[in-house]
């Protein structure tokens, strides 16, 4: 199994829609291609060779090399927006909502470092009609996360003075985890992901629970 299927979930990750067999295998390919070489220095001959099949099969599939960026680009998205809305929706109060949001975005980022790396730092490869596209889908994400956090201060939990600010941070330090996790390190994902929750908690001041009374009996 290539990099790009393991560190995205199993279950062939988000690729599973990708229909026939070779247009994922090409996928994945351009996904593990444009993570080691970047977008500019990958070649549809790189891309055709990763998959075992020549590059005239490429074309059958993917009419440019920015088509097969664009579509790895709108299914991570999508994924992504997926992750933060269910987390956004959930029951519960902006703290844990927050805490479950931040968990789950880091765990995706850091087991799906490869495919994160590709769908987080390539946007500006895109042509202007594509990036626009997933401009609108990185609005969406921003609009999940910060309405947790405005949720979170009109309850009286979160104390933050700059939401939309506060918000890029929260999405950039999740999103930084894709650059640095390996698997070679001293935490997992779900590890790195309870670890990130924590901060981003600490970062918003959210109330801590008041203390049991003590018992003067």
């Amino acid at each position: 199994m290539s990099t790009a299927e393991e560190t995205v979930g199993g279950e062939n990750g988000p690729w599973a829609e990708v229909t026939p067999d070779a247009a994922r295998r090409l996928l994945i390919a351009a996904v593990e291609a444009f993570a080691e070489r970047g977008y500019h220095a990958t070649t549809t001959r790189d891309i055709a060779g990763r998959a075992g099949m020549s590059p005239a099969a490429l074309y059958i599939h993917y009419k440019t090399k920015e088509e097969l960026l664009h579509r790895i680009s709108r299914i991570g998205h999508e994924r992504a927006l997926h992750i933060l809305r269910t987390a956004a929706r959930r029951e519960g109060t902006a703290s844990e909502r927050l805490a479950d949001a931040v968990s789950s975005f880091v765990g995706w980022h850091a087991g799906g470092r490869t495919t994160a790396r590709v769908v987080q730092y390539e946007l500006d490869s895109l042509g202007p009609d594509a990036r626009a596209e997933i401009v609108a889908l990185r609005r969406q994400c921003d609009a999940e996360v910060r309405g947790i956090i405005e949720d979170g201060i009109a309850a009286g939990e979160f104390d933050v003075l700059d939401v939309r600010g506060t918000t890029l941070a929260v999405l950039s330090l999740c999103i930084d985890v894709a650059r640095w996790f390996s698997t070679r390190g001293p935490w997992t994902p779900d590890e790195v992901g309870a670890l990130y929750a924590d901060l981003v908690l600490r970062m918003v001041g959210a109330a801590k629970q008041a203390p049991a009374p003590v018992d003067q009996t």
